[in-house]
């Protein structure tokens, strides 16, 4: 091996963590060509996880790593959002056990293509966080986790600030960018009725007693979606939580006309908005 293969195979080594993985344009931005990456794969040095990624052979793969490579690594501006950050900041008690199988995934832009074709077992959906928001995705209802890639471990960290994607911490602890649980509820809202129940959705809700009503008031005038805005007033309502008093609802453009979400259900005469007459029954 030439001595320029072996400081870069040591420059390799110091900014690819174990367990994180990077495609081929990180390769080719930090002047590993085809050839080098090849050397490297034969060798042992790199293995890939799929077509055009690379990652070194220590650590395994996780669903939470590979989301850390695309948010910090590869800076892609994608955030963990609806069910999965919920889940994620423990409201999952009357839900699986054993965590997400479906990673919901919000941003201006879709994943690479790369990232479907990871042998894990959990599979990624991706929404486009402009549809449903008015704000730049990266900037309103974020927060981090300190993930600790070696023993993929989460704790709640810092509010979200600006520049996240370029920032790296300790060795091991790396951060993962979350929705809050304000802006994760109208995610969840969202994939109503199609992705998700209301028996489900109603059970998640009754557990959200802790929220902030300055950030939901903030999120909800930047929310596009009257069928959100309507979902989580009925259901804020329906549980009568302590921050539901604190919201302004004038601020808030309910839209006009009906919206029928389920064919035989009953309409909310105040919302507009069909809904099952058994929460618990399929629709």
């Amino acid at each position: 091996m030439t001595e320029r293969s072996g400081r870069k195979l040591n420059f390799l080594e110091h900014t690819l963590p174990d367990g994180l993985l990077v495609d081929a344009g990180w390769m080719t931005k930090h002047g590993y060509s085809t050839g080098l990456r090849s050397q490297y794969v034969s060798a042992g040095w790199l293995v890939q996880p799929t077509r055009g990624t690379f990652k070194r052979p220590l650590g395994t793969l996780t669903w939470q790593k590979a989301v850390i490579s695309l948010q910090t690594l590869l800076e892609r501006p994608l955030i963990v959002g609806g069910r999965t950050a919920l889940e994620l900041q423990g409201f999952s008690h009357y839900l699986r056990a054993e965590g997400p199988t479906v990673i919901y995934l919000y941003g201006p832009y879709g994943p690479p293509g790369w990232l479907s074709k990871l042998p894990l077992k959990e599979r990624f959906t991706f929404r486009r966080s402009t549809t449903l928001f008015k704000a730049d995705p990266v900037t309103k209802g974020l927060k981090n986790f300190v993930w600790n890639v070696q023993n993929n471990t989460g704790a709640a960290a810092d509010e979200f600030q600006a520049g996240l994607f370029k920032q790296i911490w300790g060795e091991s602890e790396w951060p993962l960018t979350i929705s809050s649980p304000e802006r994760a509820l109208l995610e969840l809202l969202d994939e109503l009725p199609h992705s998700e129940s209301f028996h489900q959705v109603d059970m998640l809700v009754d557990g959200l007693r802790n929220l902030s009503p300055r950030k939901l008031q903030k999120l909800l005038d930047d929310c596009r979606s009257v069928k959100v805005k309507r979902l989580f007033f009925w259901f804020a309502d329906r549980h009568n939580h302590s921050w539901l008093k604190q919201i302004d609802r004038d601020k808030v453009d309910l839209g006009k006309g009906k919206r029928m979400l389920v064919k035989s259900g009953r309409l909310d005469p105040k919302y507009l908005i069909t809904v099952p007459e058994d929460l618990s029954a399929p629709v």
